[in-house]
């Protein structure tokens, strides 16, 4: 599991690589998290262009960041989600959240 980190401007974007379990998920949310409160990005993109699997550790990295980018005053975008990442998100009820889903 790699992921990198770029910064434009106010948004930060954080490309996720490989796949999204319990081991690896905790690393991601450690990373992300610091960089985050470090930086306090406008925009937080999370970007599944290169997620092969995901489970529900998944949804928790997304609820974690959004919760977290919020009460920065910012705002959690997600990018690059295949259909079977997409039909996770919305079986989870994220979808209500309000949480801005670019299209891949």
């Amino acid at each position: 599991m790699g992921m990198k980190i770029t910064k434009n401007g106010r948004r930060c974007t954080v490309l996720l690589d490989g796949d999204i379990d319990h081991c690896s998920a905790r690393s991601m949310r450690e990373m992300i998290d610091r960089y985050v409160n470090e930086e306090k990005p406008e925009v937080l993109c999370l970007d599944f262009s290169k997620i092969k699997f995901m489970d529900s550790s998944g949804i928790g990295l997304i609820m974690g960041r959004y919760k977290l980018i919020k009460i920065l005053g910012g705002r959690l975008v997600i990018a690059g989600v295949s259909e079977g990442i997409s039909r996770i998100i919305k079986l989870s009820g994220l979808g209500t959240l309000g949480i801005v889903k670019e299209e891949r």
